[in-house]
């Protein structure tokens, strides 16, 4: 116990407490996407320990033995707070590389590996909107310059997030930053009861949905699908996610299922990097769970089979198809009867250059459909119009332009079909009451630098 302590003690403070070992090669992770990393405690050892599991730990002993079980190992460092301080109280700047420098010494003795990964625990007030007090001005910065010096060392900084991110224009270019330096894990913990009782469809949707909007926010700030990722919580105390005295052990254990598909979902739609499992550790009375096994071997058995006979040694619903999306092959996505295919994004793809931007146009096109409805020949009718007003009634011209525009025939009439029904849409928009001047311009100045999709006034702004 004193041992472990002291253990615990020198990770807190950051000191180095062991070179890297002279033969130590790079840390090297399966090249794999996503990246499942489960938050390692001892009392699991049995579960995930072993051979297709990532266990993020910290100390010496006990990522040495679950490497030795054949498991791989990253560090987890659960002291940002300690290394670059708090929004109210950020640490002295010139601090910093010393103890970045003994963290990831730590690590590499930790991992035995000379470019470590680094989870760090976790981001305060992510939430806060700009303008930023100065101490959490300096915080901010604390952090950017903590990722930075921790990937000059060689390591690999993952970053979590444990509230809703603000983004606004004035924060956007600090997460940009964050993003260009370190990856960004965003903490989703959904509370088993509310699941359970959602029941496998609504839940499920419920948790994908969450994920979606979460990863949504920083697309929207241009970083990347391979920067981020999704952790998912476990714990067994009650007020912050995870068990929260759902009973009996089955429907947790079906809920640690359902968790499993939808992050499994979300990332092979989005194309995120990493999903995070935490809540494992037992750090007091509360956490002492029982069932935290039996939940861990069905998280492992759902992504994976192979990881855990969990079928074999618990009862509960193993149904992997309950309340997960199931179309048929070659469809993307549907809304009712109607469905987008992966051929007409392939299509489409050829002119817009982005298939995810040509998913959105589709799926839009399915929405519009059903409000706004054409009659039987419109489109034909207006291929016609253009083709006589732009191309002087020859055919020829028209197709050739389509061509060099990376169109078939038929995505230029579904383009065509688009405009009609925006036009049809936009006239029952009509406002109450027209925007005087001085509206307007008050609208320019309070939003006028915010990304949105483009806006067209009309009467326009003198």
């Amino acid at each position: 116990m004193k041992k472990s302590l002291l253990i615990a003690l020198v990770a807190a403070i950051g000191i180095a407490v062991a070179p890297a070992p002279a033969s130590a090669a790079p840390c090297v992770l399966p090249d794999r996407k996503p990246l499942w990393i489960d938050y390692g405690a001892p009392q699991l050892e049995s579960v995930f320990g072993r051979p297709g599991v990532i266990v993020a730990g910290s100390g010496t002993g006990y990522p040495a033995r679950m490497r030795a079980a054949g498991a791989t190992t990253v560090f987890w460092d659960n002291y940002l707070n300690r290394r670059v301080g708090t929004p109210s109280a950020p640490a002295d700047p010139a601090v910093l590389a010393q103890r970045a420098n003994g963290l990831v010494d730590f690590a590499v003795a930790s991992l035995g590996c000379e470019t470590p990964w680094i989870v760090l625990n976790e981001l305060f007030g992510a939430s806060t909107p700009t303008p930023w007090t100065a101490t959490t001005a300096r915080y901010r910065a604390n952090v950017l310059q903590w990722v930075r010096l921790l990937a000059a060392r060689g390591a690999k900084p993952i970053l979590l997030v444990s509230s809703d991110p603000y983004t606004g224009v004035e924060a956007a270019p600090w997460w940009r930053e964050l993003a260009s330096v370190a990856d960004i894990v965003v903490e989703k913990y959904f509370g088993a009861p509310s699941i359970h009782k959602a029941g496998p469809e609504l839940g499920s949707r419920r948790m994908r949905s969450s994920m979606r909007a979460a990863a949504s926010k920083f697309f929207a700030m241009n970083i990347p699908a391979a920067k981020l990722g999704f952790m998912l919580a476990f714990q067994t105390g009650r007020g912050s996610g995870g068990r929260e005295g759902l009973e009996p052990e089955s429907a947790w254990f079906e809920v640690a299922k359902l968790q499993a598909l939808a992050a499994e979902q979300v990332s092979r739609e989005l194309g995120t990097q990493y999903v995070f499992s935490w809540g494992w550790g037992v750090f007091n009375e509360a956490g002492d769970d029982p069932d935290k096994a039996g939940a861990a071997c069905v998280w492992l058995w759902a992504r994976d089979a192979g990881l855990c006979d969990a079928p074999a040694l618990h009862r509960y619903d193993t149904d992997l198809r309950s309340g997960q999306i199931d179309l048929p092959r070659g469809v993307r996505c549907a809304l009712g009867e109607e469905t987008v295919t992966t051929n007409e994004i392939a299509a489409l793809a050829r002119v817009t250059g982005d298939a995810e931007l040509a998913l959105s146009v589709l799926f839009a096109r399915l929405v519009e459909q059903r409000a706004a409805p054409l009659g039987a020949g419109a489109v034909l009718a207006a291929e016609r119009a253009i083709v006589v007003n732009r191309f002087g009634g020859s055919r020829a011209p028209y197709l050739s332009a389509l061509t060099r525009a990376g169109a078939t025939l038929a995505v230029g009439r579904g383009t065509i079909g688009d405009g009609l029904r925006r036009r049809v849409l936009e006239a029952r928009l009509t406002p109450r009451r027209t925007p005087s001047a001085a509206q307007v311009a008050e609208f320019l100045g309070t939003y006028g630098s915010t990304l949105a999709r483009e806006l067209v006034l009309d009467p326009a702004p003198s």
